[in-house]
């Protein structure tokens, strides 16, 4: 895919219009499929720039039998439609867009160490600390932490942003492994349909408490990031109970 090399032209690019057009520029997550080969994220780079689009951040999300699953995030000239990146992008052969929706926000795809060491830290806060953290981290919505017992389920801890709509039935609890789930069961509140909400979940130290992600509008959660997700709950949960 020539990552390096076109990475470092993006970033160029991206530095120089933050400065030009800074104050009235809007952010952007596209998630994108394309021929893992060289030379094609250049060319989607190439692509967006003629639209006034920069590239401010590119993040391999998975590889697999030739396709490259990549998160970009774009900032784009205020005044243009989102549709105009799906457009650009999708102008290169075998190049296609899975989602796009607003960011806003810092990028903390790799800041995994930092926020089991938070955690680690102030152990009677960490659950709170790690609902907060993985949004940003795997680039989803929300976060809730759950437990599912005779009496019902019970939120142990929520992000800022989750909703509050009540959770009556988790049938997928005790969970073994990590996985994802039907956005559209019986269990997932109307609301969360609504918003089409991809939605993934990972035991967090024992298969009857759950750390359950969403992602309102999308993209769905991919296998890499799944695993992802698995092995930083599997950390934390050893730093809570130690």
């Amino acid at each position: 895919m020539g990552l390096s090399q076109s990475a470092a032209g993006v970033r160029f690019r991206a530095r120089r219009g933050r400065q030009s057009r800074e104050g009235f520029a809007l952010s952007f997550l596209i998630r994108v499929q394309l021929p893992d080969s060289p030379g094609t994220l250049g060319a989607v780079a190439t692509a967006l720039g003629t639209i006034g689009a920069d590239i401010l951040s590119v993040d391999v999300v998975e590889r697999t039998g030739g396709v490259a699953i990549d998160d970009l995030v774009i900032e784009l000239p205020s005044g243009r439609l989102p549709d105009a990146l799906i457009t650009a992008a999708e102008s290169i052969p075998g190049v296609e867009v899975d989602a796009v929706r607003p960011y806003a926000g810092v990028l903390d795809t790799h800041r995994e160490l930092e926020l089991v060491e938070e955690i680690a830290a102030q152990p009677a806060k960490g659950l709170e600390t790690l609902v907060e953290g993985v949004p940003r981290i795997i680039r989803a919505g929300w976060s809730i932490v759950v437990t599912g017992s005779e009496e019902g389920v019970q939120r142990l801890a929520s992000s800022s942003a989750a909703p509050e709509v009540p959770i009556t039935h988790l049938p997928w609890l005790p969970l073994e492994r990590a996985t994802v789930l039907d956005g559209e069961d019986d269990w997932v509140p109307e609301t969360w349909q609504e918003l089409g909400t991809e939605l993934a979940a990972t035991p967090l130290g024992k298969p009857g408490k759950a750390l359950l992600v969403g992602r309102p509008g999308g993209p769905m959660f991919r296998a890499a990031e799944v695993a992802r997700l698995a092995h930083f709950a599997g950390i934390v949960a050893v730093v809570l109970e130690g």
